[in-house]
């Protein structure tokens, strides 16, 4: 059975197209992906993303059982503070990737994809043995809504919200009378928060931070703009650009991998084989030349030779031309500036290597 978010309702009401994602049923679009897409530029949007897990990791033994789990140095992170990471499985690809918060000593609060909390909470338990941890998933009880665009500040403020946390970095906090969770973290590549509250609440805080955002131009965002928005700051979907055939280094995100962290974790000599040595193939950015659109699972070619494969793509509504995200072998050949050609139903589109992000970045992430 599909489930539902508490605001499944409310996005009924509002008009939302609906679809079923990762076993939910969440809303698309509202009006149109690229209006939608706009109003997060340049003004304030809201998501329901409730679908997201949220996981409780806490015990004598969290530390180093998370440390053991991703090649990120949990030792590092301090309270309130997060980090981003990818929980990799003994060869080194990519179970997820999550948001680590460190709530106090020896509790932490782990958001996970929504398509892979089973698959997240299966590997956890497994590597459990000889911990001292307990592993709670509170999904169940938990609505996540994201507030994001250049005017997110400014409508947290007007709600009460004076003191934000710092780029990601979490607090407990009270909007409208409401004790909830604050993190200053987003999938849009613009400034605003992610809030994590108890379901029986989620409802009224919709409502209220719609009402209170009318000013600012706040629009409901669905999950069609908040793909084309995190295409555009080159952020990775797990399932298109992230899976378990692949390491973090070859997706790209090597700037995330501690390079002299001491503890072991699964994949770790993988990983730091291909630190040293380099990688077989690695994520490109590109825009099409030719006119089409580089889909999922595309073919790319280079001088008549299949080189990779086309992992997201779409339009961009900022840049007014056509972007991807591709795997292809790493060939020294291959730069900024490079032609490719992507093959759309049978026929040769050329395309460019660019860098990535596609637009520029509105907060502190790499």
């Amino acid at each position: 059975m599909t489930k539902q978010t508490f605001l499944h309702d409310k996005h009924v009401r509002l008009g939302a197209k609906m679809v079923d994602f990762a076993g939910w049923h969440m809303p698309v679009q509202y009006s149109s992906i690229i209006e939608e897409h706009k109003t997060v530029r340049e003004n304030v949007g809201l998501f329901d993303v409730s679908h997201m897990g949220e996981v409780i990791v806490y015990g004598e033994d969290s530390l180093p059982f998370l440390n053991k789990l991703v090649p990120q140095d949990i030792n590092k992170l301090i309270d309130r503070k997060a980090i981003y990471c990818q929980m990799t499985n003994k060869d080194g690809g990519i179970i997820d990737d999550l948001i680590i918060y460190k709530i106090e000593d020896n509790k932490y609060l782990i958001i996970v994809n929504a398509s892979r909390i089973d698959e997240d909470l299966n590997w956890m338990v497994r590597n459990k043995r000889g911990f001292d941890v307990q592993i709670v998933n509170e999904s169940h009880n938990y609505s996540m809504l994201a507030v994001q665009g250049p005017k997110a500040v400014e409508l947290l403020k007007k709600m009460g919200e004076d003191e934000l946390p710092p780029f990601f970095s979490i607090k407990r906090g009270e909007l409208f009378n409401i004790n909830l969770w604050i993190s200053r973290t987003g999938y849009t590549g613009e400034d605003g928060v992610e809030i994590l509250v108890r379901n029986e609440f989620s409802e009224t805080l919709w409502d209220k931070i719609l009402e209170a955002g009318a000013e600012f131009g706040i629009k409901p965002i669905g999950l069609g703009a908040r793909d084309t928005l995190r295409l555009e700051a080159a952020l990775h979907l797990y399932g298109n650009d992230l899976d378990e055939e692949t390491t973090p280094i070859e997706a790209g995100l090597s700037w995330s991998v501690s390079k002299n962290k001491i503890d072991d974790y699964n994949g770790k000599s993988v990983i730091m084989n291909q630190i040293q040595n380099g990688v077989s193939k690695r994520l490109i950015g590109l825009k099409m030349i030719d006119r089409g659109i580089a889909r999922h699972g595309y073919e790319i070619f280079y001088n008549d030779e299949k080189i990779g494969t086309v992992t997201s793509g779409g339009i961009s509504p900022v840049r007014g031309d056509n972007i991807a995200l591709a795997y292809i072998k790493n060939n020294p050949d291959i730069t900024i500036g490079s032609e490719l050609k992507i093959k759309i139903r049978e026929k040769l589109y050329k395309a460019e290597v660019i860098k990535r992000p596609f637009v520029e970045k509105k907060n502190k992430c790499n």
